[in-house]
C-alpha cells in the first residue's frame, strides 16, 4: 500500500482561485490507499456527482455546459487505474472548461459545492500542512528515497538513475583508497568522492522532486550529511536531519522519526507565525475582526492570513470597499474562502489551520503589510 499524492503548487491554487463562471463544481471526499475500499469510494464519488449535477442543472447555463461538466466527472468515475491509486482525500474541480483533481495526504471532510467560484479553502490545508514528506536515506553504501504521510505506511519511491552507492557512483571499488597513486587520496580524496556522489544523488532526485513543495528530510551521518547539504538543489530540504546510519534501521523506523521532525517543522512555523502576529498587532498591523480582515484583503494589505479551515461564514464581500455582508444561507465557500482568494491573488500567503491555532481564536487573523 502506498500513498499517491498530488499536492497543488501555488500556481495551481492561483488558477483555481482565478476561475469565475457559473457552474464551478468542487467535490471533496475522504479516500484511502487501501485498494480493497476502492468500490465504496467510487460509489461515494458517483453520489457526489449526482448531487452536484442536480445543482448544476438548476442553473441557467449555456446549452451543453451541464454535459461538459458531467462527462469528465463520469469518465473519472470509470477510470479504474485512477481509483487504484489514492491518498487520504480527493479534491475534484469541474467546469464546462475541464476537470482538475488532487489526491491529498490530509484527511478532509466530504463536501459538494456548486457556485460561480471553486471552494478552495479545504485545499489550502494541504498546501499549508501537507502532513507528508520525502525522506532521503543516504550513506556511503546505499541510498533510497521514501515517501511518508501521517497515517499511511511508508513506501520507497523509484528514482531513475539514482546511484546505488558512493564507490560505484565514482567508478571505484572503494572511496577509502589510501594508495599513493592518483591525485585524490586520504580523507580529502574521500570527501571529494562523497561530494561527487552527493551531486549525482541530487541530480537524480530532480526528476522526482521538481514541482513538489513537500519537505525533504535527510537521514545521514557526518560528514555525508553536511556534504549533501552543500550540493542540494531542492529548496525544501528540512533543517533537521535524522542522525545515525540509515542502513541500520528499517523504513518504518525512519518514517516514525521523520514524522516527529515534520511535527516539529509545523509547530515551529505556527509558533513563529503567532509571535509575528502579536508583534505586528502591537504596531497596528494585525487584525482579527472579520470586517477588518476583509477590507485589508480587498486593498491588498494582507501579508499573511491565518484562517480556520472549519469555519463557514456564508456571505459576500464588496469588490470595491471590502464590506462584509453575512447571510443565513449560502454556499460553503463564503466569506473566509473569498478572503483567502483575495489574499493569494494579491501576493499574500494563506495559512489554513484548526481554530485553536488562529491567533485570538476567531475564524481568521491577518498580518498586514501596512495599516488599513
Amino acid at each position: 500500500m502506498s500513498l499517491h499524492i498530488d499536492v497543488p503548487t501555488r500556481s495551481e491554487v492561483v488558477a483555481l482561485l482565478e476561475a469565475k463562471r457559473p457552474g464551478c463544481v468542487s467535490i471533496y471526499m475522504p479516500t484511502t490507499p487501501v485498494t480493497s475500499d476502492v468500490e465504496a469510494e467510487r460509489i461515494e464519488f458517483k453520489n457526489a456527482i449526482g448531487e452536484a449535477m442536480e445543482r448544476v442543472e438548476a442553473l441557467d447555463l449555456e446549452r451543453g455546459d451541464a454535459d461538459r461538466i458531467r462527462e469528465p466527472l463520469e469518465d473519472l468515475l470509470g477510470d479504474e487505474r485512477f481509483w487504484a491509486y489514492q491518498a487520504n482525500s480527493l479534491a475534484a474541480f469541474a467546469t464546462p472548461g475541464g476537470l482538475r483533481t488532487f489526491r491529498l495526504p490530509n484527511h478532509l471532510e466530504r463536501s459538494v459545492t456548486v457556485a460561480d467560484r471553486f471552494y478552495v479553502k479545504p485545499l489550502l490545508r494541504a498546501v499549508t500542512f501537507p502532513q507528508a514528506a520525502f525522506v532521503l536515506a543516504l550513506s556511503q553504501g546505499a541510498v533510497r528515497l521514501l515517501g511518508i504521510s501521517a497515517r499511511a505506511p511508508v513506501h520507497e519511491i523509484a528514482v531513475p538513475d539514482l546511484p546505488t552507492d558512493a564507490a560505484s557512483a565514482v567508478g571505484k571499488s572503494t572511496i577509502t583508497d589510501r594508495s599513493p597513486r592518483g591525485a585524490l587520496q586520504g580523507s580529502e580524496g574521500q570527501k571529494v568522492r562523497m561530494r561527487q556522489y552527493a551531486r549525482m544523488v541530487d541530480g537524480a532526485l530532480r526528476s522526482v522532486l521538481t514541482g513538489h513543495e513537500l519537505p525533504l528530510i535527510l537521514a545521514a551521518t557526518q560528514p555525508l550529511d553536511a556534504i549533501y547539504r552543500s550540493v542540494n538543489s531542492y529548496p525544501h530540504l528540512a533543517a533537521a536531519s535524522l542522525h545515525g546510519n540509515p542502513d541500520a534501521v528499517s523504513d518504518g523506523e525512519l518514517a516514525d522519526e521523520a514524522r516527529s521532525v515534520l511535527d516539529g517543522i509545523y509547530a515551529t512555523d505556527l509558533a513563529e507565525l503567532g509571535e509575528l502576529f502579536e508583534t505586528r498587532r502591537a504596531h497596528g498591523r494585525g487584525a482579527t475582526e472579520i470586517g477588518d480582515v476583509a477590507r485589508a484583503a480587498t486593498f491588498g494589505a494582507v501579508e499573511t492570513a491565518i484562517v480556520d479551515i472549519d469555519s463557514k461564514l456564508a456571505g459576500t464581500i464588496d469588490e470595491e470597499t471590502g464590506m462584509v455582508t453575512l447571510v443565513d444561507d449560502g454556499d460553503e465557500g463564503g466569506v473566509i474562502d473569498e478572503i483567502a482568494r483575495r489574499v493569494i491573488l494579491s501576493g499574500g500567503r494563506v495559512v489554513a489551520v484548526r481554530e485553536p491555532d488562529v491567533p485570538h481564536g476567531g475564524p481568521v487573523a491577518a498580518i498586514l503589510r501596512f495599516p488599513v
